[in-house]
């Protein structure tokens, strides 16, 4: 099955998270979204404030965005994300992937 553009797969990325690459997963849902179930060390940065909160953030870093079933926001952010030149990924799935 191809997957679409600039989203990475869950295994891919558990593959990298163990192999310590410098990942920053950027939880894009609301604040009450986020507090009800996110992955492990995701940052919540709701969407809307993403391109402010980026300008922060270090280009050296590897970043994906997830949502909740994930496509929509994440696929938003990340493509945000290239626009400013980082190097950002969305998670296909969502977090609701990474419970199953």
């Amino acid at each position: 099955m191809k997957t679409p553009d600039n989203c990475i797969t869950l295994d891919i990325l558990q593959q990298k998270l163990k192999s310590k690459t410098e990942i920053i997963i950027i939880d894009v849902r609301s604040n009450e979204e986020y507090n009800e179930k996110h992955i492990p060390n995701a940052i919540n940065i709701p969407l809307e404030k993403l391109e402010d909160k980026a300008k922060t953030f270090d280009r050296n870093k590897f970043y994906i965005t997830v949502c909740g079933k994930g496509g929509n926001r994440s696929a938003t952010g990340a493509e945000k994300l290239n626009q400013m030149n980082f190097n950002a990924l969305w998670l296909c799935g969502g977090t609701f992937g990474w419970f199953e």
